[in-house]
């Protein structure tokens, strides 16, 4: 099943079976965030990143410059474990890692979620990529791809049992929205896929067309 279908198939299930006025509070939240979010705000294509210096799972602490001197970065950044619509992306982005690193290409994932939250979707996922933790979304604040979650979604979490102390040290539920940069050695944006709807994500395939691009 292709990555987008997978998507698809969650946002149904959910539609479906989930309590209306459940599902009408989290359309109202994602209509809303799409209507008001500005992409010309958010890093752009041609612009340099800013580097970063961030902890990984096992609390080691990891910089963009360190993986820049190896060559091209591919960064995502997601919400959380805890979203499914996250799961399938890592999953994908899993799926072509060796493809990436067989180009020369590293890969991060990233999300505001503790070191020893990231811990548990590495393992859980057994991802073979480094996911590094931006606590409290200062990077992604840098780059402008912050989601302020309305508090009207705050019962939902407490129903499902998201706890974003714990997660994320704390009860702000801000997340990132959910980005996808490649970045060539100089340290360059050359693609991006930032969309104000966390449904949807890049596909794998449109991933390695741009790291087959760059090596053109």
């Amino acid at each position: 099943m292709a990555q987008k279908a997978e998507l698809s198939a969650v946002l149904e299930s959910f539609a479906k079976n989930a309590p209306e006025p459940v599902v009408s509070v989290i359309t109202k939240a994602i209509s809303d965030f799409t209507g008001s979010f500005d992409p010309k705000a958010a890093i752009q294509v041609g612009a340099t990143l800013p580097e970063f210096t961030l902890s990984d799972a096992v609390g080691k602490e990891r910089s963009s410059a360190e993986f820049l001197a190896k060559g091209p970065l591919l960064v995502a950044f997601y919400r959380g474990e805890w979203c499914p619509f996250c799961n399938i992306a890592l999953v994908g982005f899993q799926k072509i890692i060796d493809e990436m690193k067989s180009k020369g290409v590293s890969f991060v994932a990233i999300s505001p979620e503790l070191p020893n939250q990231s811990l548990s979707t590495a393992e859980k996922h057994d991802l073979k990529f480094p996911v590094l933790s931006d606590v409290g979304n200062k990077y992604a604040k840098q780059l402008g791809i912050l989601f302020q979650q309305p508090d009207s979604l705050r019962p939902i979490f407490e129903q499902f049992g998201t706890n974003f102390v714990e997660r994320n040290g704390d009860d702000s539920l801000v997340v990132p929205v959910p980005a996808t940069l490649l970045i060539d050695e100089k340290g360059v944006v050359r693609n991006t896929f930032i969309d104000p709807d966390y449904t949807k994500r890049v596909e794998p395939a449109t991933v390695l067309e741009w790291i087959n691009e760059l090596k053109k």
